[in-house]
């Protein structure tokens, strides 16, 4: 009950004037990015952090979270109606949307699309709603030592779940801590790693390098890949026929679920929720030979999982203040920019900011179903857009965001330099969510190891004398054997395969 009379005094602070065309203006750009190919959530965030600086924190999150989750939703209607995915996530609906819109029904594709879309999406902010506030209660509970094995936890996870070598995965996450390090020491006060350079003395911003990482290697990577589009055909008959919608739904609960539980887990992308959402449906199909021919499972369920990931994957960070993804990475620093501190206080320091931007995801989600369906023709026309013309006034947007953080031409050249680590990461399939989830973690690891040192009077055995530590490092352990055993095991069958060819 509590958190529901929150929840409504969250919908007076979503409700004013101001925050509703932020929270407009945010997911309608989310939709223009997903629609755009190659951009994503994650480069329109960062992007876009910049101009947020001289806005109200609650305004400036809200429009900063309607971009990630409104991004979801727009990367649907390029993948149906001219096969080219807005954003990763979108590659699945491909399968069995752009067929469903060679057959004439891009309407009905969309329309399931944007239904279950908006189911996931709500449901997966209830969840938020009803857990999240226990579990910062919980989180209370957690001293430096249980901060400091949770953080752990979060990084480890990450590493073993994004990308194809564990060794890479280690290799982005020391480089990310590694850059964490430059400045001034939190505790002794030590200057370290910045080469007498004065404007490294408060270390690297996070919007610089998530701007040149995620921004600007993206502009690389699109223009070495600029193929020409087709038109997309004509959108109408938005529901589903009447023999369809019991497959149509069955989907979507189960794509609710799915999504949901996956988007708990720290490491994981929206893309993961997609595939095993249609692999799940492809499976309890009577007929899986349907799927790839146009499904409208194929397209409900994947739909709807990426979308209720987007909700849930707020949990750990609002609760925890663990980002689980390159994306929610971006929204944390944003949470630190503001002077907010995503985490277990979150919910008790600042109710009203927290609770203003969770109202303020219903209405967004709203927006976007009107948004989505009568308007998706478009948005299809938008990512016809030559790259030739896009790219450059993304570059430029990118070069003067960096040059505003601090009035400086020192950050733009050192956004450059991250824009081109950035390119070859992806040239050399090295993810950069790892580089970019220890870098924003850095500080608060070394503090909360540092403080529970002294706390043990420098014993690493204090770890384990308490419950929650000892849990939390002992599953860190296992996922870590884990992920060295499956990495080594396909690296085995890969050299297995190459011997038999």
């Amino acid at each position: 009950m509590d958190s529901l009379m929150q929840l409504l005094q969250g919908f007076e602070t979503a409700l004013t004037w101001s925050n509703l065309l932020y929270c407009l203006l945010g997911v309608t750009i989310g939709m223009l990015v997903g629609v755009l190919p190659g951009l994503g959530p994650t480069t329109g965030t960062a992007i876009l952090l910049p101009v947020t600086f001289s806005m109200e924190p609650v305004s400036a999150i809200i429009m900063l979270a309607g971009i990630y989750y409104g991004a979801m939703y727009g990367g649907t209607i390029t993948s149906v109606l001219i096969n080219t995915p807005g954003e990763a996530a979108s590659v699945i609906t491909c399968l069995d949307g752009h067929p469903l819109a060679k057959q004439g029904r891009a309407g009905t594709a969309l329309g399931v699309a944007g239904i279950g879309s908006f189911i996931g999406g709500t449901v997966s902010i209830i969840g938020l709603v009803v857990i999240g506030p226990p579990l910062a209660q919980f989180a209370l509970r957690f001293g430096p030592p249980e901060f400091f094995a949770l953080m752990l936890l979060g990084l480890i996870t990450v590493v073993g779940l994004m990308g194809k070598s564990i060794v890479k995965g280690i290799i982005s996450a020391l480089l990310g801590l590694c850059l964490a390090l430059i400045g001034m020491d939190v505790v002794s006060g030590a200057i370290r790693f910045t080469f007498d350079e004065p404007n490294l003395m408060n270390g690297i911003d996070f919007v610089i390098i998530s701007m040149g990482l995620f921004g600007l290697s993206e502009i690389m990577i699109g223009m070495e890949n600029i193929t020409k589009l087709e038109a997309p055909p004509k959108v109408k008959g938005l529901l589903p026929r009447r023999d369809e919608w019991r497959r149509t739904l069955s989907a979507i609960g189960r794509g609710t679920g799915l999504g949901f539980l996956v988007g708990l887990v720290p490491g994981s992308n929206s893309v993961i929720p997609a595939i095993l959402s249609y692999s799940l449906e492809k499976k309890m199909a009577k007929d899986p030979s349907r799927f790839g021919k146009g499904a409208i499972e194929g397209v409900a369920g994947p739909e709807t999982a990426n979308n209720s990931y987007s909700g849930a994957a707020l949990i750990p960070l609002f609760t925890l203040g663990i980002p689980s993804s390159p994306t929610i990475a971006v929204l944390f620093g944003a949470f630190i920019m503001h002077g907010l501190t995503p985490g277990p206080t979150l919910f008790q320091n600042n109710p009203d900011v927290v609770w203003g931007i969770i109202a303020s995801m219903f209405i967004g989600n709203l927006i976007l179903l009107v948004l989505n369906l009568p308007l998706a023709g478009m948005w299809a026309k938008i990512a016809l857009i030559p790259a030739k013309l896009l790219y450059p006034i993304i570059f430029a947007v990118a070069i003067l965001g960096a040059f505003s953080v601090n009035n400086s031409l020192f950050d733009v050249w050192v956004m450059l330099i991250f824009g081109v680590l950035g390119y070859f990461m992806k040239k050399l399939d090295i993810p950069m969510a790892p580089i970019v989830l220890t870098f924003v973690l850095g500080q608060l690891l070394e503090s909360s190891l540092l403080q529970s040192m002294i706390l043990f009077e420098g014993s690493f055995l204090g770890f384990f004398s308490r419950p929650i530590s000892l849990v939390l490092l002992s599953i860190s352990f296992i996922i870590l054997i884990f992920s060295v055993y499956a990495g080594i095991k396909n690296k085995k069958g890969m050299l297995a395969s190459d011997v038999e060819m």
